[in-house]
Formats: structure tokens, C-alpha cells, sequence
């Protein structure tokens, strides 16, 4: 029988939006159609999903039946939540800069009932749910999409006892290590290293979690697709008290972005669509769906979204300590920081809150962080202010000011290629949809929160790698 294959557009159009329920109807739909049945099978699913009653006892339909009337029942048992009329104040770093829809998104979210205190960091953009850069402080809940699809997505530096001369005089050589020790995308490697982050109880205990423990040891070591990278470059250390025990000067590093991978983006779809589920709230606001931590579906995402938030950082690891091996040095220091995540923490006022920090570097009084800009802009070693207003927050690079798409029809390969070569960069991979000039300018950014980070050094990007290569 020649399989039938489903465009998930079709299954939108019908109402079918829930990733299990959009699962089990490709999987009905290989076992019981023809290739040319596809136009019959679309009638026949929108039929049962109209009236699932009417086929509980039907031997194709019968399991899509079922499921679709348990959600059905879930959905009915929670009553919409309204949200409140009054907002929660918020204040917005470099406001001029940032598009209407991460200000309609912010605004949107600071109406939530469980709305404590909110924050828009200078690179906000309109994301799903909480806008990227957008920060909220809520009790006693958590929410997936304020948190984001890439948990616990972070930066993560080494720098090494190495000069820049070193990186001229060894280019090619460097080249060659990051194309060896890093994957991407569905590039994996042939033999992943063991973490102890895999002998977590979590694989165990939680359905969704147990079920991608495979997928999980097969990814290890590996970054995604889109503005993930691993990149040499030269850091610059500006302040002589950096809290980082290295003397001013500039030194060879190595600096990685990437997140949970395929765990992370399993665990936020399903457990947002849980969230959906028990949290209606209306259609303009229903991405921002809570779990309270209270129930048992709260305090499991919660449980999953620290494991997935300690894989990506296990990943970061193994990329830095391969190349660390190949480069036959050990890092002098080593700074890293999660974004896409949610932290307990205490206001001012004494409240205990979760903290969603989606594209925000968490800047607590001390804490250091890293700040990137673009392949042809520098990044930021930076030490947190802790100011209360940010929610101690910063920004988490400088953001996008261009779709993807727009970025690829405002620029030519050939005009990449000399923009990256006048500023000194070799690019393995990437496309011109994370072309620098996608994103706004570094330098602003940073200048328009001085109040939050304190800069202690520069990172500028030479020889990166991305995603295709």
C-alpha cells in the first residue's frame, strides 16, 4: 500500500491543532489509505471531528474518537478565565527600537490574573505568547510559551590562555576544529558521549520525558538550527576587577548558543497543550496558558523544564570540552547563562514568584552573563546590576529588527560574503536569514541599559559555525 502523506496545513484547517491528536490521525490515516484516498481521508476526519460520538465504535475511528471527546470533556470542565481589566505596570528598556507586536504581546500578558510584575528588555520581538525579551514574574504558576519552545537555550564562553596572534597564525587549523567537534540540525555524531544529566530520575518517572530519553543521549553534544552557533573569537577583558581571575588584554575563546534540542521542544508542545486545556483563556491570550504548580501537570513541566534547562547546559559542556581537547588547553575561565527558562525567586515585596526569563539574561546583583551581538558585532561579557524594575534582567543579544524572511530577500549571497569578509569573519553554514544586518545594533542596545549590567568585556566573533555546515 503506497503511504498517504498529510500536510498539517489540511489538519488546521479542520480544527486539528492538538500535536497527539494531530499523531494519531497520520498514523490512522498510513494504516487505512491509499496515496489517492488523501482528498477522502480529509472528508471523512472532518466528519469525525464534527461528531466523535458517532464513531466510538468504529474500527478505524474509534481511537481518534475517543481521545477527541476526553479532550473534549477536559476542555469543558475548565471555565474561560478572564483576564483582569487593570494591567500590571511595567517598564520597557529602549522602547523605540521595539515593534508593536512585542508591545501588544507584553501588554497582553501583564493582564494575566496571575500577573505579579513584568519587564521588556531592549531586543524584544514578537515571539509565541510572552514576546522574546519580555520578562513576567507570576505565583504559583508557570507558563510554557513564556518560557519558550527552546528550553533553557544559553550562552556559554571559555576563554583560553591563548593570544589573538594565535588565531591569525592558526586560522585554518581552528576552521577545521569546530567543523570536527560540533553538529547541528539532524547532523549528529556517530558516537554521542555519555552525561550524567541522562541517569536523571525525570527519564523515568515522567511519561513524556521517559519517551525522549533516546532522542536525548543521540543529541548530546549537539546545537540547533536557526541563530545557534559555535564560534572562535577574541575576547578583550575591559575591567581589571571582572570577578572572572584573568589580567585586562585579549585572549582566544570559544562561544557556544544553543538549547535543549528536540527534549526541550517536546516537553513545551505537550505541555502546553496541556496548559491549553486547563487554563482557557481567550483566543488573543490563549498562548499564555499557565499550569498551576500546585496540580500535577504544573509540578511535572516544571520538574521536565529543569532537566531540559540542565541537558542544554550538559550540551554545552561536551562542545566545549571537545574542542577543548582538539585545542590541547584548558579554558581560564568559563561563563554561561540560560535563557528561555523560569527561576523561583522573591520580590521586593516578599513575594515568591516564578520568574519567565524568554530571550532575557538573568542580571542579578553579581552574576555574570553573556551578551552576543551579531557574526559582525561584538558580544558582551557583562555583571549584573540586580535591579529590581528589570525583574534583575538584561537583555539576552541584540534581536531581531527583520523577519526571516525579509532577511533573505533584503540581502545576496554575494553581498554576505563581502560584508563578512571586510569585518574579519569566516562563516561555515548559516544562511542570509541570520545575516547580520537581520538584527538590530549591539551597541544600542547595551547603551540603553546601563542601569542593568555593568560590562566587564568584548567578545568579537571570527570563524563561525552554523547550521548547513
Amino acid at each position: 500500500m503506497s503511504r498517504l502523506k498529510i500536510r498539517g496545513n489540511d489538519l488546521k484547517t479542520i480544527g486539528i491543532t492538538s500535536g497527539p491528536l494531530a499523531g494519531l490521525a497520520v498514523a490512522i490515516a498510513k494504516k487505512h489509505y491509499r496515496k489517492e484516498d488523501y482528498d477522502r481521508f480529509l472528508n471523512e476526519i472532518k466528519i469525525v471531528t464534527q461528531k466523535p460520538e458517532d464513531f466510538i465504535d468504529n474500527v478505524v475511528w474509534e481511537s481518534y474518537a475517543q481521545k477527541l471527546m476526553d479532550q473534549k470533556i477536559v476542555e469543558e470542565r475548565f471555565e474561560e478565565i478572564s483576564l483582569n481589566e487593570e494591567p500590571v505596570p511595567y517598564k520597557i528598556w529602549g522602547a523605540k527600537s521595539i515593534e508593536n507586536g512585542a508591545l501588544n504581546q507584553m501588554d497582553i500578558a501583564v493582564h494575566l490574573p496571575v500577573c505579579h510584575s513584568g519587564a521588556l528588555m531592549a531586543d524584544a520581538h514578537q515571539g509565541y505568547g510572552l514576546p522574546i525579551g519580555g520578562v513576567l514574574g507570576v505565583e504559583n504558576a508557570v507558563i510554557p510559551y513564556g518560557v519558550g519552545m527552546d528550553i533553557g537555550c544559553r550562552m556559554c564562553l571559555s576563554v583560553y590562555p591563548l593570544s589573538e596572534g594565535y588565531l591569525k597564525e592558526h586560522a585554518y587549523n581552528l576552521k577545521e576544529m569546530v567543523k570536527m567537534n560540533s553538529r547541528f540540525g539532524k547532523n549528529l555524531f556517530d558516537s554521542p558521549n555519555d552525561s550524567e544529566v541522562l541517569d536523571r530520575k525525570e527519564f523515568k518517572e515522567i511519561q513524556i520525558v521517559r519517551k525522549l530519553k533516546d532522542k536525548a543521549y543521540r543529541q548530546m553534544g549537539t546545537s540547533g538550527s536557526g541563530n545557534h552557533f559555535v564560534e572562535f573569537g577574541i575576547t578583550e577583558i575591559l575591567d581589571p576587577d571582572n570577578d572572572m581571575g584573568l589580567n585586562t588584554g585579549k585572549y582566544l575563546s570559544l562561544l557556544t548558543h544553543s538549547g535543549s534540542r528536540g527534549l526541550g521542544a517536546n516537553i513545551a508542545q505537550h505541555y502546553t497543550q496541556v496548559a491549553m486545556q486547563r487554563t482557557r483563556l481567550p483566543k488573543h491570550a490563549k498562548n499564555l496558558a499557565w499550569l498551576s504548580l500546585d496540580t500535577q501537570e504544573g509540578m511535572e513541566y516544571w520538574l521536565a523544564m529543569n532537566l531540559a534547562g540542565d541537558y542544554a547546559s550538559a550540551c554545552h559542556h561536551d562542545i566545549h570540552q571537545r574542542i577543548g581537547q582538539a585545542l590541547g588547553v584548558e579554558a581560564l575561565s568559563v561563563v554561561e547563562n540560560h535563557h528561555n527558562f523560569a527561576w523561583k525567586e522573591i520580590a521586593p515585596d516578599g513575594t515568591e514568584l516564578i520568574v519567565h526569563r524568554k530571550g532575557a539574561t538573568p542580571a542579578k546583583k553579581g552574576e555574570l552573563g553573556v551578551i552576543p551581538g551579531s557574526m559582525t558585532a561584538p558580544g558582551f561579557i557583562v555583571r549584573g546590576k540586580g535591579n529590581p524594575l528589570s525583574l534583575n534582567s538584561a537583555s539576552h543579544g541584540a534581536g531581531r529588527q527583520m523577519s526571516r524572511k525579509k532577511a533573505r530577500e533584503s540581502m545576496t549571497k554575494k553581498t554576505m560574503r563581502q560584508v563578512l569578509s571586510k569585518a574579519g569573519v569566516t562563516l561555515i553554514g548559516g544562511g542570509l536569514d541570520e545575516s547580520p544586518h537581520a538584527y538590530k545594533d549591539i551597541h544600542q542596545v547595551m547603551k540603553s541599559q546601563t542601569d542593568l549590567v555593568d560590562v566587564l568585556g568584548t567578545f568579537m566573533p571570527r570563524i563561525v559555525r552554523m547550521d548547513k555546515g
